[in-house]
């Protein structure tokens, strides 16, 4: 009995060991005699600046198309307004257009529509003021390249798009 008092008292002892208490947060008292806690250092959730990933999130590198469209919707010229204006202040960046399209189709069919969805947002951008010497490429992947697999509308409707990509 006594052991197994012994090894139950051990196991706890070990236990108490392995666990700690959370750092004490530093108290600044003032001349006043008024005690205050630091104020919480904030996340680094902010993109650097004229980055990739801060395009992405801030501006969005995507519009998309209705079905068998290709023609810019109030959206879409709106996003683009944003990335033009992105990629005026950031004049190292130069871009790719790429064209897709959702699974229905031919593939031939569906990279001519591509290629229509790339034109179009590069003809805007470039109405915009985007110095046309800053657009490397515009390609039409077609149906080729999914953003979002599946067979319904909820994909059909991600895969009808029109990509920025930033290249240097």
């Amino acid at each position: 009995m006594k052991s197994k008092l012994l090894t139950l008292v051990a196991a706890f002892v070990l236990l108490a060991a392995c666990s700690s208490d959370p750092d004490p947060v530093p108290v600044v008292t003032s001349d006043a005699g008024t005690t205050t806690t630091p104020p919480a250092v904030a996340s680094v959730d902010a993109y650097a600046p004229g980055s990739v990933d801060e395009f992405i999130a801030e501006v969005g590198d995507r519009v998309f198309f209705g079905y068998d469209r290709y023609d810019l919707t109030p959206e879409a010229q709106s996003v683009l307004q944003r990335q033009v204006a992105w990629l005026n202040s950031y004049p190292q960046h130069r871009v790719v257009v790429e064209g897709h399209c959702d699974e229905r189709g031919t593939r031939e069919y569906n990279l001519a529509l591509g290629e229509r969805r790339a034109n179009s947002q590069a003809n805007y951008m470039v109405a915009l003021g985007l110095d046309p010497n800053r657009i490397v490429q515009v390609i039409s992947y077609g149906k080729e390249r999914p953003a979002v697999l599946g067979s319904d509308e909820t994909a059909y409707a991600q895969n009808r798009r029109a990509v920025t990509v930033l290249s240097q």
